[in-house]
């Protein structure tokens, strides 16, 4: 895994755990990482991180909408 350092601004009020709940959210949502891989960037559980990304506006089902008739076709 890489290590990268970023300089945040003091005026956010950030501290470090939520900049990496803010990194690993956003790539969840974009499917880039698994919910285990978020998770563990964010130095959270699974479970736990998946109870957060509410808070970040991110659904835990990483599913495309446009799925949605197809699925519903074949139930």
């Amino acid at each position: 895994m890489k290590v990268l350092t970023i300089n945040i601004p003091d005026s956010l009020g950030l501290d470090n755990k939520q900049v990496a709940m803010l990194v690993a959210s956003k790539l969840y949502e974009q499917g880039k990482f698994s919910l285990g891989q978020a998770a563990e960037v964010a130095g959270l559980t699974k479970r736990t991180f998946a109870e957060l990304l509410g808070l970040y506006k991110v659904s835990i089902f990483n599913y495309p909408a446009s799925d949605l008739p197809r699925d519903v076709a074949n139930a």
